[in-house]
């Protein structure tokens, strides 16, 4: 699965733990562990904070693109 793979990819690039992330995401930590071993599927509005984040699009976190930058 490509957006779990991506997710694990930004998180190491930051240098963060999962319970890092999940904070800077405002989730569970447990919830965000799940996101990242399985690629269970999430609500939009969790996605968009995962995209705003680590500064990414959201096609490019669901692997639709290879361009990482945010169109606004």
């Amino acid at each position: 699965m490509i957006f779990n793979d991506r997710l694990k990819l930004l998180r190491a690039e930051r240098g963060l733990t999962q319970e890092q992330a999940a904070k800077g995401i405002e989730m569970p930590g447990r919830s965000y562990q799940r996101l990242e071993m399985d690629g269970c599927k999430t609500h939009y509005d969790t996605l968009i904070k995962i995209a705003d984040f680590y500064d990414v699009s959201v096609d490019w976190l669901m692997g639709r693109t290879e361009k990482r930058e945010v169109n606004r």
